[in-house]
């Protein structure tokens, strides 16, 4: 099994929502995160400029089978692609175990 982290666009998640469910990826957690990277935004307050690279996106973790790994981070790549600073980060691991609580089944079976 494998995790997908992506971390995109917040105006992007729907899309990539809509794009997962479609390969029947039904099933992920998501969050509102704040990081720091090369893009910035320019700020006026009160007639003062100043710059921030605190940058709002939305961070995406999934669990898919390993045979279901390309698929998904190819929907979020093609999804996400605008070709411009800050279009996010997709991060890939391996999952030894995974449980569903409710019916005590492990790996992939657990999953869906």
């Amino acid at each position: 099994m494998k995790k997908i982290e992506a971390i995109i666009r917040s105006e992007k998640f729907q899309e990539v929502k809509l794009a997962l469910q479609e390969i029947g990826v039904v099933f992920f957690t998501y969050w509102d995160v704040t990081g720091v990277g090369n893009e910035t935004h320019g700020h006026v307050y009160r007639g003062v400029a100043y710059s921030t690279s605190d940058i709002p996106r939305r961070m995406l973790s999934i669990i898919v089978s390993d045979e279901k790994k390309e698929e998904t981070v190819q929907v979020i790549l093609d999804t996400t692609f605008t070709g411009k600073i800050g279009d996010g980060k997709i991060f890939v691991s391996t999952i030894e175990e995974a449980y569903r609580i409710r019916t005590k089944e492990s790996g992939t079976q657990s999953l869906s």
